[in-house]
């Protein structure tokens, strides 16, 4: 059996391949181009146990090509990857290496591989929270700056009916909600 290892970047991605000893049998810095990809991991395609993808901000298009060519694939959840303390050296390579060596030994923490079709959903329900958590943040932020002005507080509700007014206009709603 033989393990691959991705470690995937915006441009560029290193494709490993070890083998049960963990010995690298092949190991290459590719463009992100399915194609390349697909041809460097052919000639392993009936012994490879799994591919491993870093779940980064753009894995869609290259889990989905391995997983329409025929490749088992796992996406690596890398925030509950916990680099190994003796590792004396770290680069790309190495990251590549880890990750099959973690699929090797069947402890590779793994993320969730939504069909595509369902990840546009989980996508705008991510991008709606980090945006209801910025407005939280400047709301609160407004009501800090009124109390260190005036002494008092204002209630997030009246931080909202503010509006874009003139500085002057809104100096003077503030002052009368304090």
């Amino acid at each position: 059996m033989e393990y691959s290892g991705i470690d995937l970047h915006s441009n560029n991605s290193v494709v490993t391949m070890i083998d049960e000893a963990d010995r690298v049998m092949a190991e290459k810095r590719l463009p992100n181009d399915l194609t390349k990809i697909l041809l460097f991991l052919a000639p392993w395609r009936d012994e490879l146990a799994g591919a491993v993808v870093e779940s980064t901000f753009n894995w869609y298009w290259l889990v989905d090509g391995l997983q329409e060519a025929g490749f088992q694939v796992h996406l690596a959840n890398t925030t509950a990857i916990k680099k190994y303390d003796g590792l004396k050296h770290s680069g790309d390579e190495t990251d590549a290496r880890y990750l099959a060596h973690l699929l090797r030994l069947g402890i590779l923490p793994t993320g969730t591989i939504l069909p595509p079709q369902h990840r546009a959903v989980r996508d705008l329900a991510r991008k709606r929270m980090q945006l209801v958590r910025g407005r939280t943040s400047h709301i609160l932020a407004v009501e800090n700056i009124t109390v260190r002005q005036y002494g008092s507080r204002i209630t997030s509700n009246q931080v909202k009916r503010l509006g874009e007014k003139s500085p002057g206009a809104m100096h003077a709603d503030v002052a009368e909600f304090c």
